[in-house]
């Protein structure tokens, strides 16, 4: 078998004009990660990321924490939805910047709703691919793992949404349950997945191994 290893990106810049730019603590978290791996003695025979710039930064990140270079594979269906485009199908008007708690839930909750109903096939946010287009290309990256890494390790950096939709793809699990999983995917979180040319069966979900130790307590984020 080989082993697939999917990547939340760092810490971005939630609430920041350009939230697609990591933070300077979503830097280290990637670096952090790194050096976890190469603990571990892991090599990479693959690596695959989305093309924003937080998945191109946090593999920038995980290499320099192993010290080593390598290119990586990109794959534009491995990349996040617009959450602006969804909010924006069940709020007109401009949100007000998620500068407290109670925003913050706001924005959640709204993000959860449109969501909903994107997987529906109810709305299609402007900008956007159909749910069912996002989903082909998160499993046909799937799809390429297997046929092109079989007995390999493979890291993909993306994002929750992608994650959660492999993950889900991989289970069989409704639209609400890969919903809830998104929600819950933390930064640098490591999903694993073993497979053989014919399928992914799910190993792990959402672990910070490299955070565990309590000098990182404070270094656990989900935006």
């Amino acid at each position: 078998m080989g082993t697939l290893y999917l990547v939340r990106h760092g810490q971005a810049s939630f609430g920041a004009a350009d939230y697609d730019q990591l933070s300077e603590l979503g830097q280290r978290q990637a670096r952090r990660l790194g050096e976890y791996f190469a603990g571990r003695g892991l090599h990479f025979d693959g690596l695959i990321a989305g093309t924003l710039r937080r998945h191109k930064q946090t593999l920038a990140g995980i290499l320099e924490g192993m010290n080593r270079a390598g290119e990586h594979l990109a794959w534009e269906g491995l990349n996040e939805y617009d959450s602006a485009a969804l909010i924006a199908t069940v709020h007109p008007g401009e949100l007000p910047k998620p500068d407290s708690p109670e925003l913050y839930r706001h924005h959640f909750r709204l993000l959860r709703d449109a969501m909903g109903r994107w997987m529906a096939g109810e709305t299609r946010p402007v900008g956007m691919p159909s749910y069912a287009e996002f989903v082909a290309g998160v499993t046909s990256a799937l799809d390429h793992v297997r046929a092109n890494h079989y007995g390999q390790n493979v890291l993909v950096v993306t994002s929750g949404g992608p994650i959660s939709t492999a993950v889900g793809a991989v289970l069989g699990t409704k639209p609400e349950a890969t919903i809830d999983l998104n929600m819950r995917i933390r930064n640098t979180a490591i999903t694993e997945f073993a497979f053989t040319p014919k399928r992914h069966s799910l190993l792990t979900f959402n672990a910070i191994p490299h955070l565990d130790a309590p000098e990182y307590r404070e270094w656990v984020t989900y935006a």
